[in-house]
């Protein structure tokens, strides 16, 4: 018989799953910080500074006030442990994952599962692209600055220079890959050059065989997953998806569950930790891997969280750049952040209650913002803005 899992036990195994409810590293360091990417498979890269740029924050949310450098030594130094592309969105991966997405670059090259103006550059600049190739590997690392007196467009995205779109393009094709990066502005050159030999010798699995390994790392670190979920970590074709989770299925590497309350079977990874309790504060980037799901945010924790980013400011209902807080098991808060560096300030621009809030959710809250703020090397916390949790916040800081 199929097992039934209550939504408690579906919520631990996944918050198990994602790395929470460990004591984090007394002096965490590259060593973690690569692990832990190893653990997730993949981390959202996203430009937004409001509080930190995202992909900085995972890392914090589980291993607590780790050095931001080791981060940019993995992604970005001499001798890396992970390297950028189109995982879930942009993101970082484990290098050992490369070959993993070498089908997704060949797809690329042919037009497919690639943005349309990218795709349809790639058809009419062929020659082009060939030279910029060329170029780069002829005079080395290039930004898209480099490009920049190329002909202009519209507006917006496409007032790219055409040097910056031959760009896009390669590095969808996994023909190069970031070197580095200067601010936040990636340093292309060559795949080859870029990543450990060892990467870009390993042979390059057959489709449906990297598909599979892909799924098995999504469903180790979700723990407990609908096929929709395991389809969406990586972005995958859902004819693709639902082929290999089937696959999954038949070998036995999958477990199919009935979860209380779930409207679809889930599949649970057969070694998921299933912990008793889970204890520990955390606050959640907004593109945090455990919450980057609409539907199994809601299915597993009862709450409705929403990316207003991209929301005009009249329309957004908890702020600009809002954090969930995880308090144990449950989402019981959350708190629109800004850091002002000049002031050295972390400030609260909104703080919210959830269902779950509970007595202790205003100082808990309180002392992990004050971590937080000084991970970011700010002095202090101020409480400035609305919600109906900022009064008692204020208070408990």
């Amino acid at each position: 018989m199929t097992e039934t899992l209550s939504p408690a036990a579906a919520r631990r195994i996944a918050l198990a799953a994602q790395g929470f409810g460990r004591t984090p590293p007394a002096a965490p360091g590259r060593r973690h910080v690569r692990d832990l990417a190893r653990r997730l498979g993949v981390v959202q890269i996203d430009s937004v500074n409001a509080v930190a740029r995202t992909h900085y924050l995972p890392g914090f949310s589980r291993l607590g006030a780790y050095p931001r450098e080791a981060l940019e030594a993995e992604a970005w130094g001499a001798r890396r442990g992970l390297f950028e592309y189109w995982g879930h969105e942009a993101s970082l991966l484990p290098v050992e994952s490369q070959p993993l997405l070498r089908w997704r670059m060949a797809r690329a090259q042919a037009g497919e599962g690639v943005w349309g103006g990218v795709a349809r550059f790639g058809r009419e600049r062929a020659d082009y692209i060939a030279e910029v190739l060329k170029e780069i590997e002829r005079r080395g690392p290039v930004t898209g600055g480099d490009f920049a007196e190329g002909p202009r467009g519209a507006p917006g995205w496409w007032s790219w220079s055409d040097g910056k779109r031959a760009l896009e393009w390669l590095f969808w094709a996994g023909l190069i890959t970031t070197r580095t990066r200067r601010g936040f502005e990636r340093v292309y050159d060559l795949t080859e050059r870029a990543l450990p030999r060892a990467v870009v010798e390993a042979p390059t699995p057959d489709e449906a065989d990297a598909q599979r390994e892909l799924v098995r790392i999504a469903a180790r670190a979700l723990g407990v997953a609908t096929e929709a979920d395991l389809r969406d970590y990586f972005r995958l074709p859902l004819a693709d998806a639902r082929a290999r989770v089937a696959e999954l299925a038949e070998a036995g590497e999958l477990t199919p569950v009935q979860v209380k309350g779930w409207a679809r079977t889930a599949w649970l990874w057969p070694d998921a930790r299933r912990p008793r309790k889970v204890k520990g504060d955390a606050l959640l980037s907004p593109f945090d891997n455990l919450i980057w799901t609409r539907d199994r945010t809601e299915r597993l924790f009862g709450a409705r969280v929403r990316l207003e980013i991209y929301t005009p400011a009249h329309k957004r209902t908890h702020g600009y750049y809002v954090l969930p807080f995880l308090e144990d098991e449950a989402i019981t808060a959350r708190v629109d952040l800004k850091a002002d560096r000049q002031a050295g300030v972390l400030r609260v621009q909104a703080a919210w209650r959830e269902p779950d809030t509970t007595a202790a959710t205003p100082e808990r809250l309180a002392a992990e913002l004050g971590r937080m703020a000084g991970w970011l090397g700010l002095e202090r916390v101020e409480v400035v803005g609305r919600g109906d949790l900022a009064e008692a916040l204020a208070a408990a800081g």
